[in-house]
């Protein structure tokens, strides 16, 4: 993240500086995706270090959860700078300036080689981590964007439309949203403490409730601490004499291999009296 800063950093004011001597709003929009971008780095980088302090007894997990309010961040950033582009885009459309097509083709140029390198070193890193991915996604998006403006900056050149770059300011904005969705969404279920998608609650109580030595599965939760870190509590009754502590061994042993979920609570008690307790609420 810090080499994608560097880039990025070098990138907006190059663009800035050429959107307004060229007077495009593609280049301009590309800009400001770009401060969304520097924005969305730093964020990650302090989430990413506050994530990293150890646990306490105030907070057991430490500041883990950082990096989702990081993501989550960045994907209302994303959001605002897409709705900013659109409207002044828009604004444009009834009477586009004058633009100087060759200088937006230039920078435009640039800007994709760069934010193709930025990209291509954040992909080189781990994409289990919402954080590095919320800004993987940021830097993406501006080569989309970039690539975009070289297209204006051509189409400009070649013909003298003017109208192309609002359009493109427009296409621009559109890619941005399309890209919150998924940043706005998997934070919000995280902190929601909603089950991961990849996993089946239903089966994951299922598989467990058909231990042999298991009566009934209930109180099944299944979330997400951070990226990457899955948990899982249940309450598990067991038919009278079984060995508690074997069969919950085998349990963990069953989530954890099947399911990849290596973090589990269960608390094991012994059904009284012998009778048989409805499978029906597992799950």
């Amino acid at each position: 993240m810090w080499v994608a800063l560097a880039i990025n950093v070098v990138l907006m004011a190059a663009t800035a500086v050429g959107g307004f001597l060229t007077d495009s709003l593609a280049l301009l929009a590309d800009a400001g995706h770009l401060l969304s971008d520097v924005g969305a780095i730093a964020i990650g980088l302090v989430a990413a270090r506050l994530a990293g302090i150890a646990p306490t007894p105030e907070r057991s997990f430490g500041l883990k959860r950082t990096e989702i309010l990081g993501a989550l961040a960045n994907g209302v950033l994303l959001v605002a700078i897409a709705v900013v582009i659109a409207v002044q885009a828009i604004a444009r459309l009834s009477d586009p300036p004058d633009v100087a097509g060759g200088g937006v083709l230039a920078l435009g140029a640039l800007g994709l080689v760069g934010n193709a390198a930025a990209t291509w070193v954040l992909a080189s890193g781990s994409r289990v981590d919402i954080n590095l991915e919320a800004v993987l996604r940021h830097s993406a998006a501006d080569a989309l964007s970039s690539l975009g403006v070289v297209i204006a900056g051509a189409v400009i050149l070649a013909t003298g439309w003017n109208t192309i770059d609002p359009l493109i300011s427009l296409l621009i904005a559109t890619l941005i949203l399309a890209g919150s969705w998924h940043l706005l969404k998997e934070p919000f279920e995280i902190l929601m403490e909603s089950t991961p998608a990849d996993v089946d609650a239903n089966r994951v109580g299922r598989e467990m409730a058909a231990d042999p030595d298991v009566i009934e599965v209930h109180d099944l939760h299944i979330w997400t601490v951070t990226s990457g870190f899955p948990a899982l509590s249940a309450h598990v009754v067991v038919k009278p004499g079984s060995d508690r502590d074997l069969v919950r061994a085998r349990l963990e042993s069953l989530v954890r291999e099947r399911f990849d979920i290596l973090h589990t609570t269960l608390q094991v008690v012994e059904s009284a009296g012998g009778d048989l307790i409805s499978l029906e609420d597992v799950g």
